[in-house]
C-alpha cells in the first residue's frame, strides 16, 4: 500500500487529526519542511479543519508536483569524448547492480543516426577495488551485457584505475563510461576525501570529468539517505540520484525531501531484481503511482 492510499485509509472515518497528519507525513521521508509546508497550505485554504481527506490528499499531491520536475534530464553522449558518469554511494545500497542496470539502459538507447545504426557503447570501470566480490559481480554484468570492463587487482588505487578507464574508453571511442566506486560511508572523511582523488583525476583528461556523478540511495532506508546526499553533494557535488528498492517502499517521499531542501533531482529509479527493472525517473508518474 502507497502512502496516500495509507493516509486515506487511515482518516477515512473520522475526522482529521493534526498531529496525527503531520506524524503520517513524516513518517512518510517527506522531511519536515515539506512537511511544514504542506501544513501551511491546508491553513490558508478555507475552512481547512473541516476538510475531507480527500481534500488534503489533493493539496499534498499539489505540493510535491511544485517541487519535482516532471521529467528527469536525459543523459546523452559528449561529442568527441567519452561521457563519464561516477556511481557513488554508502555500502549496501545496491550500487553495482545499478551500475549494470544504467549500461543496458544507456545501451538500449534510441538508434544514434541513419549512418550509424548502432546503439551506444559502454565501457565499464571496476573501481571498487576494495571488494573482490564486487569486482567479480561487475565482471560477470559486463559479460551479459556484451561490454568490456577495465579491472585492476585487489587493493589498487581507484584514482589510477579510472584514469586508465578513460584512456581505454578514447582509443576503443567508447560513448558511455562507467565508473562503479566502492561503497564507503559519508561520515569518513578519509574515505570522501578518496573520492574527491578520483574526480580530480578524471578532470586531469577532461576537466568537466566526470559529466554525471550519481548517488545510489536505497528507498527504505528514508531520512538516513537525506543525510547521505547532503555528505556526498558537500564532498564531490552530485547530478542525481538512482534510487533503488522503490517497489519495495510504501513511501518514497524521500526522494521529494532530497529534491527540496538539497536540489538534487532523482534521475532513475530501480524497481526490481531484473536488469530491465530500471527507468528514467518520472515525477508526474511517482505521484500517480507511488503517492
Amino acid at each position: 500500500m502507497n502512502f496516500l492510499e495509507t493516509l486515506v485509509q487511515t482518516f477515512a472515518n473520522k475526522p482529521i487529526d493534526w498531529d496525527e497528519l503531520e506524524e503520517s507525513l513524516i513518517r512518510a521521508d517527506l522531511g519536515v519542511a515539506m512537511t511544514t509546508q504542506i501544513i501551511k497550505t491546508l491553513q490558508e485554504r478555507e475552512a481547512w479543519s473541516l476538510m475531507g481527506i480527500n481534500n488534503v490528499v489533493k493539496v499534498v499531491r499539489e505540493e510535491i508536483a511544485r517541487i519535482l520536475p516532471a521529467n528527469s534530464p536525459p543523459i546523452t553522449p559528449e561529442p568527441g569524448k567519452p561521457k563519464v558518469i561516477l556511481l557513488v554511494g554508502v555500502n549496501g545500497t545496491g550500487k553495482t547492480t545499478s551500475t549494470a542496470k544504467l549500461a543496458r539502459y544507456l545501451q538500449q538507447g534510441p538508434v544514434l543516426s541513419a549512418s550509424r545504426m548502432d546503439r551506444h557503447t559502454v565501457l565499464l570501470a571496476a573501481a571498487d577495488t576494495f571488494r573482490a566480490a564486487a569486482i567479480e559481480q561487475l565482471g560477470i554484468w559486463a559479460e551479459r551485457l556484451g561490454v568490456e570492463m577495465i579491472r585492476s587487482e585487489y587493493n589498487a588505487d581507484p584514482a589510477a584505475l579510472c584514469y586508465e578507464a578513460y584512456q581505454a574508453a578514447v582509443k576503443r571511442q567508447i560513448d558511455f563510461l562507467l565508473c562503479d566506486t566502492a561503497g564507503r560511508q559519508h561520515t569518513k572523511t578519509n574515505l570522501m576525501a578518496e573520492l574527491q582523488k578520483v574526480k580530480r583525476t578524471l578532470g586531469k583528461h577532461d576537466s568537466s570529468a566526470p559529466h554525471e556523478t550519481l548517488l545510489v540511495v536505497d528507498a527504505t532506508t528514508g531520512s538516513n539517505a537525506l543525510n547521505q546526499a547532503r555528505e556526498f553533494k558537500s564532498a564531490i557535488g552530485l547530478t542525481g540520484l538512482i534510487v533503488t528498492k522503490l517497489d519495495g517502499s510504501g513511501k518514497g517521499g524521500i526522494i521529494v525531501a532530497i529534491q527540496d531542501q538539497l536540489g538534487i533531482p532523482t534521475r532513475f529509479v530501480g524497481t526490481g531484481e531484473k536488469i530491465d527493472d530500471f527507468a528514467a525517473f518520472d515525477g508526474r508518474e511517482f505521484i500517480a503511482k507511488m503517492l
